[in-house]
């Protein structure tokens, strides 16, 4: 997935960006009808405080179901727990949200590892009827403190979660594993490189793979890592893929030795779609993999060079 270019759909509605087509006196559509964009230009001479209540303003925030949070700096980057505050302090006033992006920055706004962020609980515990959240960075101040951080919770209402990171860290990815998701049907992380803060272990994963917790998971992304191998080595015995119609194992530095994991594992012949993409396989393990696999939707697009001594991963910096 890229992240070079601001998305133009989120929830299922058309992105709006709120503060643009104030100032180009542009008609808004109804409050219901947009995924509302609220971000500062760089070298903004605006507060996102000062956005973010425009938007309170200017829109019917009762009926509003869908937020995307963009760049929240004037300048350089600015930690996300003064922005945080500002949107979980109007939760009164946005009951009807369901979906909420945080950090749709693009790399030539900001490096994804230079987003300071920080810990996202109360956005769960602001927003409990909140259905999807996708929430991109997880990088610390100038000064090391803070980066992302959750605390092992129940949400009865959330059925789609995505972390994009260039550098998950541990302990995020184990207390997502502790939180109690009854309703989670997708889950994506973007694992990331160790060298930007992904200091996670297979370990970590054991628990989403052991498929004895969220009970309504449908959709697993274990994802952007140059151990994509080793990831797929688990898989191929994970009771959770049994039950799964997608599994992405994409973005990272797959090779041939993990595709041939996956395809001596359990079968996979019941999967909607296995994302593959960003990988280094062979001519030969790609048609394999779709000779073996003929009714799932394989995605094997984003084919790298084969380098022994430096393989990427889609998104780290």
């Amino acid at each position: 997935m890229a992240i070079s270019k601001h998305i133009e759909e989120f929830g299922g509605l058309p992105v709006v960006d709120v503060l643009a087509a104030l100032e180009d006196g542009r008609e808004l559509p109804a409050a219901d009808a947009a995924a509302w964009r609220i971000a500062l230009e760089y070298d903004d001479e605006k507060t996102f405080a000062e956005v973010w209540q425009r938007f309170l303003d200017a829109v019917d925030t009762a009926q509003v179901t869908t937020v995307v949070i963009g760049n929240w700096s004037q300048e350089e980057p600015e930690p996300l727990a003064g922005p945080l505050a500002e949107i979980t302090g109007a939760a009164g006033r946005l009951p009807a949200l369901r979906a909420l992006f945080v950090g749709e920055i693009t790399f030539e706004e900001c490096e994804i590892s230079w987003l300071q962020m920080c810990d996202i609980t109360p956005l769960f515990e602001a927003f409990p009827r909140l259905e999807e959240l996708v929430v991109r960075g997880a990088g610390q101040d100038w000064d090391g403190n803070g980066g992302l951080e959750i605390t092992p919770l129940r949400h009865e209402h959330l059925r789609r979660l995505r972390l994009e990171a260039g550098g998950l860290p541990g302990g995020v990815v184990r207390s997502v594993a502790a939180c109690d998701f009854p309703a989670l049907e997708s889950l994506e992380l973007w694992l990331g490189v160790e060298n930007y803060g992904g200091d996670w272990t297979l370990d970590d994963l054991a628990p989403f793979l052991a498929g004895t917790r969220l009970p309504a998971l449908r959709r697993l992304g274990l994802q952007n890592t140059t151990r994509q191998d080793e990831i797929c080595a688990r898989a191929a015995q994970a009771p959770v893929v049994a039950r799964l119609e997608h599994l992405a194992l994409s973005m990272g530095a797959l090779t041939d030795e993990g595709a041939a994991a996956l395809l001596d594992g359990q079968p996979l012949t019941h999967l909607a779609t296995l994302d593959l993409h960003h990988h280094y396989l062979t001519e030969e393990m790609q048609q394999r993999l779709r000779q073996a696999l003929p009714g799932v939707d394989v995605d094997l697009s984003d084919a790298q060079k084969w380098d022994d001594n430096w393989r990427y991963v889609a998104v780290s910096e």
